[in-house]
Protein backbone atom coordinates (compact mmCIF):
# COMPACT_ATOMS: atom_id res chain seq x y z
CA UNK A 1 0.00 0.00 0.00
CA UNK A 2 1.59 3.55 -1.11
CA UNK A 3 1.87 6.05 1.94
CA UNK A 4 -0.32 9.52 1.46
CA UNK A 5 2.27 11.96 -0.02
CA UNK A 6 1.78 15.67 1.93
CA UNK A 7 0.54 18.33 0.23
CA UNK A 8 3.68 20.08 -1.18
CA UNK A 9 1.84 23.49 -0.40
CA UNK A 10 1.82 22.60 3.01
CA UNK A 11 5.92 21.17 3.22
CA UNK A 12 8.09 23.40 4.73
CA UNK A 13 11.70 23.53 3.87
CA UNK A 14 13.59 23.27 7.23
CA UNK A 15 11.24 22.61 10.87
CA UNK A 16 13.67 24.53 13.50
CA UNK A 17 12.93 22.65 16.84
CA UNK A 18 13.70 25.47 20.01
CA UNK A 19 13.14 29.29 20.13
CA UNK A 20 16.57 29.39 22.42
CA UNK A 21 19.71 30.86 21.16
CA UNK A 22 20.53 27.95 18.59
CA UNK A 23 16.84 27.88 16.80
CA UNK A 24 16.98 31.92 17.08
CA UNK A 25 20.56 31.94 15.15
CA UNK A 26 19.44 28.99 12.75
CA UNK A 27 16.27 31.45 11.62
CA UNK A 28 18.23 34.76 11.25
CA UNK A 29 20.78 32.46 8.72
CA UNK A 30 17.71 31.72 7.38
CA UNK A 31 16.29 34.87 6.79
CA UNK A 32 19.85 36.48 5.60
CA UNK A 33 21.38 33.75 3.29
CA UNK A 34 18.25 32.01 2.28
CA UNK A 35 15.26 33.70 2.23
CA UNK A 36 13.66 31.82 -0.67
CA UNK A 37 13.45 28.85 2.07
CA UNK A 38 10.29 28.45 4.43
CA UNK A 39 10.52 27.85 7.60
CA UNK A 40 8.99 27.69 11.17
CA UNK A 41 10.55 27.22 14.55
CA UNK A 42 8.36 25.07 16.81
CA UNK A 43 8.75 25.93 20.74
CA UNK A 44 7.03 24.03 23.75
CA UNK A 45 7.55 27.11 25.73
CA UNK A 46 5.19 30.39 25.52
CA UNK A 47 8.12 32.41 24.66
CA UNK A 48 11.38 32.89 23.21
CA UNK A 49 15.19 32.51 24.63
CA UNK A 50 15.41 28.82 25.74
CA UNK A 51 17.32 29.21 28.92
CA UNK A 52 17.43 32.89 28.81
CA UNK A 53 13.97 32.82 29.42
CA UNK A 54 13.21 29.86 31.77
CA UNK A 55 16.02 30.55 34.39
CA UNK A 56 15.19 33.00 37.24
CA UNK A 57 17.32 32.73 39.42
CA UNK A 58 19.16 35.65 41.44
CA UNK A 59 22.27 36.86 39.62
CA UNK A 60 21.71 34.57 36.58
CA UNK A 61 24.39 35.59 33.76
CA UNK A 62 26.77 34.43 30.95
CA UNK A 63 29.11 32.19 32.02
CA UNK A 64 31.48 33.02 28.71
CA UNK A 65 32.01 36.36 27.41
CA UNK A 66 29.31 38.18 24.84
CA UNK A 67 31.70 38.97 22.35
CA UNK A 68 31.88 35.15 21.53
CA UNK A 69 28.57 34.20 22.64
CA UNK A 70 26.30 37.10 21.00
CA UNK A 71 25.62 36.37 17.06
CA UNK A 72 28.26 36.52 14.79
CA UNK A 73 25.61 39.19 12.87
CA UNK A 74 24.24 40.75 15.54
CA UNK A 75 27.19 42.79 17.92
CA UNK A 76 26.89 43.27 21.38
CA UNK A 77 27.12 46.68 22.74
CA UNK A 78 26.70 45.94 26.31
CA UNK A 79 29.61 47.58 27.81
CA UNK A 80 29.59 44.08 30.09
CA UNK A 81 30.93 41.25 28.42
CA UNK A 82 29.65 39.08 31.15
CA UNK A 83 26.01 40.19 30.99
CA UNK A 84 23.00 39.18 32.98
CA UNK A 85 20.34 37.23 32.17
CA UNK A 86 17.53 40.02 31.62
CA UNK A 87 20.45 41.62 29.17
CA UNK A 88 20.91 38.68 26.97
CA UNK A 89 17.39 38.20 26.98
CA UNK A 90 16.50 41.69 25.49
CA UNK A 91 19.25 40.92 23.30
CA UNK A 92 17.64 38.17 21.84
CA UNK A 93 14.18 39.75 21.18
CA UNK A 94 15.94 42.14 19.52
CA UNK A 95 17.71 39.76 16.79
CA UNK A 96 14.06 38.03 16.42
CA UNK A 97 12.72 41.80 15.65
CA UNK A 98 15.27 42.70 13.37
CA UNK A 99 15.27 39.27 11.15
CA UNK A 100 11.53 38.53 11.84
CA UNK A 101 11.68 35.37 12.80
CA UNK A 102 8.52 35.97 15.45
CA UNK A 103 5.82 35.19 12.41
CA UNK A 104 7.52 32.01 12.54
CA UNK A 105 7.23 30.52 15.73
CA UNK A 106 4.88 28.36 16.66
CA UNK A 107 4.28 28.96 20.89
CA UNK A 108 3.33 26.34 23.24
CA UNK A 109 3.52 23.03 20.91
CA UNK A 110 5.83 20.57 21.97
CA UNK A 111 7.63 18.01 19.49
CA UNK A 112 6.74 14.29 20.62
CA UNK A 113 8.03 12.42 17.40
CA UNK A 114 9.62 12.96 14.54
CA UNK A 115 9.58 10.67 11.81
CA UNK A 116 10.96 10.07 8.12
CA UNK A 117 9.81 8.83 4.54
CA UNK A 118 12.16 7.88 2.19
CA UNK A 119 9.79 7.55 -0.49
CA UNK A 120 8.51 11.12 0.06
CA UNK A 121 12.07 12.33 1.35
CA UNK A 122 9.94 14.13 4.42
CA UNK A 123 9.88 14.27 8.06
CA UNK A 124 6.85 14.34 9.60
CA UNK A 125 7.01 15.96 12.94
CA UNK A 126 3.91 15.22 15.64
CA UNK A 127 3.36 17.38 17.80
CA UNK A 128 1.32 17.66 21.22
CA UNK A 129 -0.36 21.52 22.21
CA UNK A 130 -0.47 23.14 26.23
CA UNK A 131 -4.21 21.83 25.64
CA UNK A 132 -3.26 18.34 24.27
CA UNK A 133 -4.01 18.90 20.98
CA UNK A 134 -1.85 16.60 19.06
CA UNK A 135 -0.62 18.29 15.72
CA UNK A 136 1.64 17.62 12.89
CA UNK A 137 4.10 19.58 10.84
CA UNK A 138 6.02 18.11 7.32
CA UNK A 139 9.56 19.53 6.39
CA UNK A 140 12.39 18.65 4.11
CA UNK A 141 14.97 19.58 6.87
CA UNK A 142 14.25 19.23 10.57
CA UNK A 143 16.95 21.29 12.50
CA UNK A 144 16.62 20.54 16.45
CA UNK A 145 17.70 23.25 18.07
CA UNK A 146 16.21 22.12 21.45
CA UNK A 147 19.42 21.88 23.85
CA UNK A 148 20.84 19.71 26.06
CA UNK A 149 18.94 19.34 29.09
CA UNK A 150 15.16 18.59 30.23
CA UNK A 151 13.98 21.92 31.04
CA UNK A 152 10.54 20.26 32.58
CA UNK A 153 12.80 18.94 36.05
CA UNK A 154 16.56 19.89 37.55
CA UNK A 155 18.59 17.07 37.99
CA UNK A 156 18.33 16.69 42.43
CA UNK A 157 20.47 13.53 43.41
CA UNK A 158 18.74 11.25 46.37
CA UNK A 159 20.02 13.01 49.55
CA UNK A 160 19.07 11.42 52.64
CA UNK A 161 16.12 13.35 54.97
CA UNK A 162 15.29 15.62 51.65
CA UNK A 163 12.46 15.38 52.66
CA UNK A 164 12.29 16.23 56.52
CA UNK A 165 13.99 19.82 55.71
CA UNK A 166 11.29 22.11 57.73
CA UNK A 167 12.67 25.24 55.53
CA UNK A 168 12.13 25.78 51.91
CA UNK A 169 14.03 23.60 48.92
CA UNK A 170 14.57 24.99 45.69
CA UNK A 171 15.92 23.77 42.50
CA UNK A 172 17.62 26.49 40.42
CA UNK A 173 15.54 25.40 37.28
CA UNK A 174 12.45 26.41 39.11
CA UNK A 175 13.35 29.28 41.11
CA UNK A 176 10.06 31.33 42.87
CA UNK A 177 9.97 34.77 42.26
CA UNK A 178 8.32 35.20 45.52
CA UNK A 179 10.97 33.64 47.57
CA UNK A 180 12.33 35.98 50.36
CA UNK A 181 16.04 35.06 51.37
CA UNK A 182 16.64 38.45 53.77
CA UNK A 183 18.01 37.86 56.72
CA UNK A 184 17.68 33.79 56.14
CA UNK A 185 20.41 31.40 56.52
CA UNK A 186 20.82 29.92 52.73
CA UNK A 187 22.66 26.48 51.77
CA UNK A 188 23.73 25.92 48.17
CA UNK A 189 24.62 22.23 47.20
CA UNK A 190 26.54 22.50 44.32
CA UNK A 191 29.64 24.22 42.78
CA UNK A 192 29.20 24.37 39.44
CA UNK A 193 28.57 27.48 37.16
CA UNK A 194 24.99 28.06 39.47
CA UNK A 195 26.12 28.16 42.59
CA UNK A 196 29.27 30.27 42.13
CA UNK A 197 26.71 32.70 40.66
CA UNK A 198 24.10 32.15 43.58
CA UNK A 199 26.40 32.61 46.46
CA UNK A 200 27.83 35.98 45.52
CA UNK A 201 24.15 37.03 44.34
CA UNK A 202 22.06 36.03 47.64
CA UNK A 203 25.22 37.21 49.95
CA UNK A 204 24.41 40.58 50.90
CA UNK A 205 20.51 40.35 51.24
CA UNK A 206 20.80 36.29 53.15
CA UNK A 207 21.96 35.83 56.98
CA UNK A 208 24.62 33.74 55.23
CA UNK A 209 25.24 31.68 52.46
CA UNK A 210 27.58 28.35 52.34
CA UNK A 211 28.09 26.98 49.67
CA UNK A 212 28.27 22.71 49.90
CA UNK A 213 30.27 21.24 47.29
CA UNK A 214 31.29 17.48 47.31
CA UNK A 215 34.87 18.41 45.67
CA UNK A 216 36.35 21.57 44.36
CA UNK A 217 35.78 22.88 40.76
CA UNK A 218 38.13 25.29 38.71
CA UNK A 219 37.24 28.81 39.43
CA UNK A 220 38.75 31.99 37.31
CA UNK A 221 37.86 35.74 37.55
CA UNK A 222 37.50 38.29 34.63
CA UNK A 223 36.73 41.63 34.77
CA UNK A 224 32.64 41.84 33.66
CA UNK A 225 33.98 44.59 31.26
CA UNK A 226 36.32 44.02 28.30
CA UNK A 227 38.38 47.59 28.60
CA UNK A 228 39.36 46.22 24.50
CA UNK A 229 35.93 45.72 23.20
CA UNK A 230 34.79 48.82 24.80
CA UNK A 231 37.91 51.21 23.49
CA UNK A 232 36.88 49.38 20.22
CA UNK A 233 33.65 50.51 20.27
CA UNK A 234 34.98 54.14 20.92
CA UNK A 235 37.28 54.23 17.77
CA UNK A 236 35.37 52.23 15.27
CA UNK A 237 31.98 51.34 13.91
CA UNK A 238 30.13 48.73 16.26
CA UNK A 239 30.34 46.10 13.53
CA UNK A 240 34.14 46.44 13.07
CA UNK A 241 34.82 46.79 16.85
CA UNK A 242 32.58 43.67 17.41
CA UNK A 243 34.26 41.40 14.65
CA UNK A 244 37.67 42.52 15.91
CA UNK A 245 37.13 41.62 19.85
CA UNK A 246 34.88 38.60 18.84
CA UNK A 247 37.93 37.21 16.47
CA UNK A 248 40.48 38.55 19.85
CA UNK A 249 38.90 36.38 22.46
CA UNK A 250 38.57 33.12 19.92
CA UNK A 251 42.10 33.00 19.90
CA UNK A 252 43.06 33.75 23.09
CA UNK A 253 40.09 31.34 24.30
CA UNK A 254 41.19 28.83 21.88
CA UNK A 255 44.93 29.18 22.99
CA UNK A 256 44.35 29.40 26.70
CA UNK A 257 42.40 25.54 26.16
CA UNK A 258 45.11 24.42 24.14
CA UNK A 259 47.79 25.26 26.57
CA UNK A 260 45.41 23.49 29.62
CA UNK A 261 45.13 20.46 27.30
CA UNK A 262 48.98 20.11 26.69
CA UNK A 263 50.62 21.60 30.13
CA UNK A 264 47.43 20.77 32.40
CA UNK A 265 50.02 21.12 35.35
CA UNK A 266 51.49 24.41 34.82
CA UNK A 267 47.74 25.60 33.46
CA UNK A 268 46.97 24.24 37.36
CA UNK A 269 49.71 25.74 39.20
CA UNK A 270 48.39 29.24 37.54
CA UNK A 271 45.28 28.99 38.56
CA UNK A 272 45.79 28.16 42.08
CA UNK A 273 48.12 31.20 42.08
CA UNK A 274 45.88 33.31 41.06
CA UNK A 275 43.32 31.91 43.68
CA UNK A 276 45.93 32.58 46.29
CA UNK A 277 46.02 35.90 45.36
CA UNK A 278 42.42 36.70 45.35
CA UNK A 279 41.34 34.74 48.64
CA UNK A 280 41.78 35.46 52.57
CA UNK A 281 45.05 33.77 53.81
CA UNK A 282 42.76 32.24 56.03
CA UNK A 283 40.93 30.55 53.37
CA UNK A 284 41.93 26.69 53.07
CA UNK A 285 42.81 26.87 49.18
CA UNK A 286 43.79 23.18 49.13
CA UNK A 287 40.34 21.88 50.96
CA UNK A 288 38.20 23.78 49.06
CA UNK A 289 39.90 25.22 45.57
CA UNK A 290 41.83 22.54 44.66
CA UNK A 291 40.59 19.86 41.81
CA UNK A 292 41.62 16.88 41.43
CA UNK A 293 41.11 16.78 37.97
CA UNK A 294 42.88 18.54 35.25
CA UNK A 295 41.93 22.05 33.56
CA UNK A 296 38.90 22.01 31.15
CA UNK A 297 38.31 17.92 31.75
CA UNK A 298 35.23 19.59 33.22
CA UNK A 299 34.28 23.07 32.56
CA UNK A 300 36.36 26.36 34.21
CA UNK A 301 33.64 28.51 36.11
CA UNK A 302 34.13 32.31 35.42
CA UNK A 303 33.44 34.60 38.30
CA UNK A 304 33.01 38.36 36.91
CA UNK A 305 35.26 41.04 38.82
CA UNK A 306 36.10 38.08 41.75
CA UNK A 307 32.46 38.36 43.32
CA UNK A 308 32.51 34.91 44.54
CA UNK A 309 35.85 35.77 46.30
CA UNK A 310 34.10 39.03 47.25
CA UNK A 311 31.49 37.48 49.26
CA UNK A 312 33.73 34.79 50.50
CA UNK A 313 36.28 37.48 51.89
CA UNK A 314 33.92 39.75 53.54
CA UNK A 315 32.31 36.91 55.59
CA UNK A 316 29.08 36.74 54.19
CA UNK A 317 29.48 33.24 52.12
CA UNK A 318 31.73 30.45 53.35
CA UNK A 319 32.19 26.68 51.80
CA UNK A 320 32.32 23.78 53.40
CA UNK A 321 33.27 20.81 50.94
CA UNK A 322 32.88 17.01 52.06
CA UNK A 323 30.21 14.46 51.66
CA UNK A 324 26.57 14.92 53.02
CA UNK A 325 25.38 12.17 55.81
CA UNK A 326 21.83 13.35 55.73
CA UNK A 327 19.58 16.80 55.79
CA UNK A 328 18.03 17.29 59.34
CA UNK A 329 15.05 19.36 60.11
CA UNK A 330 17.24 22.80 59.65
CA UNK A 331 20.72 21.51 58.37
CA UNK A 332 22.37 19.96 56.40
CA UNK A 333 24.74 16.60 58.43
CA UNK A 334 28.14 16.23 56.91
CA UNK A 335 29.57 13.10 57.19
CA UNK A 336 32.71 14.76 59.05
CA UNK A 337 30.25 15.47 61.96
CA UNK A 338 29.94 18.98 61.09
CA UNK A 339 26.69 20.65 59.78
CA UNK A 340 25.37 23.91 57.86
CA UNK A 341 22.54 25.73 59.61
CA UNK A 342 20.04 26.89 57.16
CA UNK A 343 16.75 28.21 56.46
CA UNK A 344 16.67 28.02 52.79
CA UNK A 345 18.31 24.55 50.97
CA UNK A 346 19.12 25.49 47.29
CA UNK A 347 19.68 22.19 45.15
CA UNK A 348 21.73 23.68 42.32
CA UNK A 349 22.95 19.63 41.89
CA UNK A 350 22.52 20.33 37.63
CA UNK A 351 20.45 19.01 34.83
CA UNK A 352 19.00 16.17 33.31
CA UNK A 353 21.00 15.96 29.89
CA UNK A 354 18.34 14.86 26.99
CA UNK A 355 19.00 13.79 23.92
CA UNK A 356 17.69 15.39 20.90
CA UNK A 357 14.68 17.48 23.23
CA UNK A 358 13.64 13.86 24.15
CA UNK A 359 12.06 13.61 21.32
CA UNK A 360 10.88 9.89 19.84
CA UNK A 361 12.39 8.85 15.94
CA UNK A 362 11.85 7.31 13.21
CA UNK A 363 13.74 6.22 9.81
CA UNK A 364 11.21 4.65 7.54
CA UNK A 365 8.92 3.07 10.37
CA UNK A 366 11.59 2.13 12.66
CA UNK A 367 13.07 3.73 15.59
CA UNK A 368 16.14 5.22 16.18
CA UNK A 369 18.97 4.56 18.45
CA UNK A 370 21.05 7.33 18.39
CA UNK A 371 23.63 5.72 20.24
CA UNK A 372 24.23 3.15 17.26
CA UNK A 373 25.00 6.05 14.97
CA UNK A 374 28.06 8.21 14.47
CA UNK A 375 28.51 11.77 14.47
CA UNK A 376 29.28 13.74 10.84
CA UNK A 377 31.10 16.72 11.42
CA UNK A 378 29.43 17.00 15.15
CA UNK A 379 26.32 18.00 13.51
CA UNK A 380 24.57 15.29 11.35
CA UNK A 381 24.15 11.00 11.80
CA UNK A 382 25.35 8.34 10.34
CA UNK A 383 22.70 6.85 8.22
CA UNK A 384 19.56 9.33 8.62
CA UNK A 385 18.92 12.39 6.26
CA UNK A 386 17.75 15.66 6.53
CA UNK A 387 18.14 15.55 10.35
CA UNK A 388 20.56 18.42 11.52
CA UNK A 389 21.79 19.07 15.63
CA UNK A 390 23.13 22.32 17.31
CA UNK A 391 25.15 21.36 20.30
CA UNK A 392 27.58 24.19 21.28
CA UNK A 393 31.54 23.39 22.40
CA UNK A 394 32.28 22.50 25.75
CA UNK A 395 35.47 24.59 25.98
CA UNK A 396 33.88 27.67 24.46
CA UNK A 397 31.13 29.67 23.48
CA UNK A 398 27.64 27.86 22.36
CA UNK A 399 26.71 30.49 20.38
CA UNK A 400 29.85 29.58 17.78
CA UNK A 401 28.80 26.39 17.33
CA UNK A 402 25.37 27.68 16.97
CA UNK A 403 26.30 30.21 13.87
CA UNK A 404 28.69 27.76 12.53
CA UNK A 405 26.28 25.20 11.76
CA UNK A 406 23.36 27.75 10.69
CA UNK A 407 25.96 28.86 7.96
CA UNK A 408 26.33 24.99 6.75
CA UNK A 409 23.24 24.57 6.65
CA UNK A 410 22.26 27.70 4.50
CA UNK A 411 25.35 25.87 2.62
CA UNK A 412 23.82 22.69 2.51
CA UNK A 413 20.56 23.96 1.11
CA UNK A 414 21.68 25.50 -1.31
CA UNK A 415 24.25 22.58 -2.90
CA UNK A 416 20.93 20.38 -2.62
CA UNK A 417 19.00 22.69 -4.88
CA UNK A 418 21.88 23.09 -7.13
CA UNK A 419 22.10 19.34 -7.57
CA UNK A 420 18.25 19.13 -7.50
CA UNK A 421 18.54 16.85 -4.43
CA UNK A 422 15.70 15.85 -1.90
CA UNK A 423 18.13 13.95 0.45
CA UNK A 424 21.54 14.42 1.95
CA UNK A 425 22.92 11.83 3.55
CA UNK A 426 26.03 11.28 5.55
CA UNK A 427 27.00 7.74 5.44
CA UNK A 428 29.64 5.30 6.73
CA UNK A 429 32.14 3.98 3.43
CA UNK A 430 33.09 0.87 3.25
CA UNK A 431 36.16 0.31 4.83
CA UNK A 432 34.87 2.35 7.87
CA UNK A 433 32.09 -0.65 8.70
CA UNK A 434 34.13 -1.80 11.43
CA UNK A 435 35.21 1.42 12.55
CA UNK A 436 36.29 1.68 16.14
CA UNK A 437 34.05 4.01 18.20
CA UNK A 438 34.65 6.48 20.76
CA UNK A 439 32.14 8.99 23.39
CA UNK A 440 30.87 11.51 21.85
CA UNK A 441 32.89 13.65 24.01
CA UNK A 442 36.26 12.92 25.62
CA UNK A 443 38.09 14.38 27.93
CA UNK A 444 35.25 16.45 29.53
CA UNK A 445 33.62 13.90 32.07
CA UNK A 446 31.46 15.93 34.38
CA UNK A 447 28.56 14.06 36.27
CA UNK A 448 25.70 14.75 34.25
CA UNK A 449 27.05 14.01 30.99
CA UNK A 450 28.47 10.72 32.27
CA UNK A 451 24.82 10.00 33.36
CA UNK A 452 23.76 10.36 29.81
CA UNK A 453 26.60 9.39 27.65
CA UNK A 454 25.30 5.77 27.14
CA UNK A 455 22.51 7.96 25.03
CA UNK A 456 24.77 9.92 22.90
CA UNK A 457 25.63 9.45 19.64
CA UNK A 458 29.22 8.26 18.92
CA UNK A 459 32.24 9.40 17.47
CA UNK A 460 34.32 7.28 14.75
CA UNK A 461 38.24 7.44 15.21
CA UNK A 462 39.02 9.88 12.32
CA UNK A 463 37.67 12.86 10.37
CA UNK A 464 34.80 13.66 9.27
CA UNK A 465 33.65 11.25 12.04
CA UNK A 466 35.01 13.80 14.98
CA UNK A 467 32.97 15.77 17.16
CA UNK A 468 36.49 18.18 17.43
CA UNK A 469 35.62 20.52 20.35
CA UNK A 470 37.86 22.71 17.89
CA UNK A 471 36.20 26.11 16.61
CA UNK A 472 38.94 27.53 14.67
CA UNK A 473 39.11 24.14 12.75
CA UNK A 474 35.32 23.62 12.31
CA UNK A 475 35.33 26.67 10.92
CA UNK A 476 38.11 25.70 8.07
CA UNK A 477 35.27 22.82 7.53
CA UNK A 478 31.97 24.08 7.53
CA UNK A 479 31.51 28.18 7.32
CA UNK A 480 30.79 27.42 3.39
CA UNK A 481 28.49 24.07 3.61
CA UNK A 482 29.57 21.02 2.67
CA UNK A 483 32.42 19.40 1.61
CA UNK A 484 32.91 16.99 -1.56
CA UNK A 485 34.36 14.03 0.72
CA UNK A 486 32.33 10.82 -0.31
CA UNK A 487 30.87 10.91 3.10
CA UNK A 488 27.93 13.21 2.83
CA UNK A 489 25.88 11.75 0.27
CA UNK A 490 22.91 13.37 -2.05
CA UNK A 491 20.06 12.23 -3.81
CA UNK A 492 17.91 12.98 -6.77
CA UNK A 493 14.20 14.13 -7.06
CA UNK A 494 11.83 11.04 -6.58
CA UNK A 495 11.23 11.77 -10.23
CA UNK A 496 14.91 10.19 -10.79
CA UNK A 497 15.22 8.04 -7.78
CA UNK A 498 18.56 8.85 -8.38
CA UNK A 499 21.44 10.97 -6.37
CA UNK A 500 22.52 13.12 -9.09
CA UNK A 501 24.59 11.17 -10.99
CA UNK A 502 23.12 8.61 -11.96
CA UNK A 503 24.05 5.90 -9.58
CA UNK A 504 22.19 4.09 -7.54
CA UNK A 505 20.27 5.49 -4.44
CA UNK A 506 21.85 3.84 -1.70
CA UNK A 507 19.25 2.44 1.19
CA UNK A 508 20.29 2.87 5.29
CA UNK A 509 19.50 0.32 8.32
CA UNK A 510 18.30 2.28 11.16
CA UNK A 511 22.11 1.61 13.08
CA UNK A 512 22.99 4.18 10.67
CA UNK A 513 25.30 1.21 8.18
CA UNK A 514 24.55 1.03 4.62
CA UNK A 515 23.32 -1.37 2.95
CA UNK A 516 22.87 -2.31 -0.69
CA UNK A 517 25.08 -0.60 -3.67
CA UNK A 518 27.26 2.65 -2.16
CA UNK A 519 25.98 5.56 -4.28
CA UNK A 520 29.83 7.11 -5.83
Amino acid sequence: MNAIQPNPAAIQDVIIVGAGISGISAACHLHKDCPDQRYTILEARQSIGGTWDLFRYPGIRSDSDMHTFGFSFKPWTNAKAISDGPSILAYLQEAVAEYEVEKHIRFGVRVTSAAWSSESSTWTVTTLSERGEVGQVVGRMLYMCSGYYNYEKGYTPDIPGLEDFSGTVVHPQHWPQDLDYSNKRVAVIGSGATAVTLVPSMADTAAHVTMIQRSPGYIVSLPAKDKFANLMRVLLPKRWAYAITRWRNIHFQNYIYKRAIKNPQKMRDYLMKRLRKALRSDIDIDKHFTPSYDPWTQRLCLVPDSDLFNALNSGKASVVTGQIEAIKEDAVQMKDGSSVACDILVTATGLNVQVMGGVEFFLDGERIDFSKHFMYHGLMFSGIPNLVLTFGYTNASWTLRADLNARFVCGLLKEMARRGAEQAVPLLREWEQDMPDRDWLTDFNPGYFQRAMHLMPRQGDHAPWHNTQDYLLDRKLLRNGPQDDGVLRFRGSRESGSDGSGSTTTVTTSSGHPSGHTAS
